[in-house]
């Protein structure tokens, strides 16, 4: 439906006018997606300040781009740039994706668009897209169900004995038939050892007796990404493993607990490596804490300590602490989490209790 992104583009809109800017060209195909629906490989648009939107793509996706962007004019042409600086020539400002672009277009932009004053964007859609609208909150709504159907469809069946490579495409396969439009990312099944790389690509070693099993994987819905990862023991736990994994259930607990809207992305982080630290189990935690997930499934914003901002409300990310023993495993537990003005609203509802399975 065209609504939300006209929403979307007019967002942005303001923030040009703001900026006295006469409008962007867009070139990063997730963004371009977000701002008009077009899912095509190649694609570019250039967004007014008055909100009215041009489409730019080749050939092979002109009734695709007429389908999914019907609320905006849509022009075929193989020099995207080329096409777009028509509707922008004359204009004494025009914001561009310095991020994305390479030096080759950039020099493109300043031929097609000579005497207009380029400006940086600054990441602006990045920005936008940090607060998700209805139809960006419904979509992750079902892909994390779907990934924690998945899971515990998988974790009703047998474990002991299968490769990690088995395990992985076993729980693609389920998401894809409950629904899923393809995997969020590389699924991780790491068992004993391998549980100590955060990581790991699921290889032919099976699973043995009494080992910790990492399984970090997500679903895709609407563009949409699920993260989440649950650590399990295939057999009976032993004292080290229940420790590191009580550790790391009650550091994830403290993250879940200190997001809220307000709340700074260092401090969120801070709170957990402080209770991994009273633990004595801070060296071993390697990894950042968490993202934001999307329409990528790392995105803006990130909980780490050397990119401090201000967590808003309907900013979906993840929290996921893990301890990591090389040559012993590893513990993760993750969640996809929405930020309100309360707790936050958990999207990856599945048992953090220390499983132990056959």
């Amino acid at each position: 439906m065209p609504a939300p992104h006209v929403a979307r583009r007019e967002r942005l809109a303001a923030q040009l006018r703001g900026r006295g800017l006469a409008a962007a060209l867009v070139t990063d195909l997730v963004n371009v997606r977000y701002l008009t629906g077009f899912t095509g490989s190649n694609g570019a648009v250039r967004v007014a300040e008055d909100g009215s939107a041009e489409l730019a793509t080749d050939g092979r996706y002109r009734d695709q781009a007429a389908e999914e962007a019907p609320d905006v004019a849509v022009t075929i042409g193989r020099d995207l740039l080329g096409v777009l600086a028509g509707g922008a020539r004359g204009a004494a400002r025009v914001g561009i994706e310095t991020h994305v672009l390479t030096v080759d277009d950039h020099v493109h932009a300043r031929e097609v668009l000579a005497g207009v004053e380029l400006v940086s964007l600054d990441r602006a859609v990045e920005v936008l897209r940090v607060v998700k609208d209805e139809d960006e909150l419904d979509a992750l709504r079902r892909a994390c169900d779907i990934s924690v159907q998945a899971l515990d469809e998988l974790l009703a069946g047998p474990l002991l004995g299968r490769t990690e490579r088995e395990i992985a495409r076993d729980l693609e396969w389920t998401m894809y038939a409950m629904g899923a439009e393809a995997i969020g990312f590389e699924t991780i099944v790491a068992a004993g050892a391998n549980a100590a790389i955060p990581h790991h690509d699921p290889t032919d070693r099976p699973v043995g007796r009494d080992e910790l099993l990492k399984i970090d994987f997500g679903a895709r819905v609407d563009g949409y990404h699920a993260d989440c990862t649950r650590t399990v023991v295939v057999g009976r736990a032993d004292a080290w493993q229940t420790e590191v994994y009580e550790v790391v259930r009650t550091a994830q607990q403290a993250g879940v607990d200190a997001v809220t809207a307000g709340a700074q992305t260092h401090d969120v982080d801070a709170v957990v490596r402080r209770s991994l630290e009273d633990a004595g189990w801070l060296e071993a935690f390697t990894t950042g804490l968490g993202h934001g997930v999307g329409l990528q499934i790392h995105e803006d914003p990130f909980l780490s300590r050397p990119a401090p901002a201000r967590l808003e409300r309907r900013t979906a990310l993840t929290v996921e602490p893990g301890i990591y023993v090389p040559g012993r495993g590893g513990v993760r537990i993750e969640d996809t989490l929405v930020v309100t003005d309360g707790p936050a609203e958990l999207l990856t509802v599945a048992t953090k209790d220390l499983l132990e399975l056959a």
